[in-house]
């Protein structure tokens, strides 16, 4: 198993493109129109949440866009020892864990997206990204599965119709409820969109997604529904069966 992270130049060089991606995409910070002079105090105070998420999407892909190209100029002019420290900082902002505030912005993409097209360079990234998922101890294995998130993401920003983004919303879902993040909202997000990507998924998606809006995030509605739908659409006995005793324990 993987010990430690090393992350390759081919990573570091698709990041660079990928940053550019999501600041073209991101809103700029501020662009939301303020609530009018009569607006609730609540909707003022989401509007300026909203605000200051963007700030932040933007401040990360900046902030590794800068990172990055400081890597290749030290890089282009031969400075090994710079390119060497711009390149260590960067592995230590790609291997921290970092939070959804909001998960629809910067995150979750949309339920709509059709998967159409088999990409090669997407497959090539997400394999690459299967060899940090789940792997290594510790620090080592926190790493590396944020390493795998950065794949994982990348390849649903760069490759939004290939036909790998159920199998990569899964993996996030997967990474998002392992210890190294608990971020359990943004798990069961993503666990919906592997499904809704994937209509002729038959994997544990919907079932997954059903437990932690049921037993950890407590949004019972969200669960029925997701328990009815694993009964309507499951073909595997043992999840129907869980689906079908869980609705009649929450009667």
């Amino acid at each position: 198993m993987r010990a430690a992270v090393r992350l390759s130049g081919a990573l570091i060089t698709l990041a660079l493109g990928f940053n550019l991606m999501v600041m073209a995409q991101s809103p700029a910070p501020g662009t939301n129109p303020e609530p009018g002079s009569g607006a609730a105090t609540d909707k003022a105070d989401t509007s300026k949440a909203d605000k200051l998420v963007e700030e932040i999407v933007a401040a990360r892909a900046q902030y590794q866009l800068a990172l990055e190209r400081l890597r290749l100029h030290y890089l282009k002019v031969n400075d090994q020892k710079r390119a060497e420290w711009a390149e260590e900082e960067l592995k230590a902002f790609i291997q921290t864990r970092k939070q959804s505030f909001n998960l629809q912005i910067g995150d979750v993409p949309p339920p709509n997206l059709v998967p159409a097209f088999n990409v090669p360079e997407a497959n090539k990234l997400y394999r690459e990204a299967l060899k940090y998922k789940d792997q290594g101890y510790r620090s080592a294995y926190i790493a590396n599965q944020c390493t795998a998130e950065q794949m994982f993401q990348q390849l649903l920003t760069l490759y939004p119709r290939c036909d790998k983004i159920g199998e990569a919303a899964y993996q996030l879902a997967e990474i998002y409820e392992s210890t190294a993040f608990r971020q359990y909202e943004r798990s069961a997000a993503y666990y919906e969109r592997s499904f809704q990507w994937n209509k002729t998924t038959q994997s544990d998606a919907r079932l997954r997604a059903a437990r932690l809006y049921d037993k950890v995030l407590r949004n019972q509605p969200k669960a029925v529904r997701l328990y009815k739908e694993v009964i309507d659409h499951d073909t595997n006995d043992t999840r129907v069966k869980e689906a079908e005793l869980r609705l009649e324990q929450i009667k």
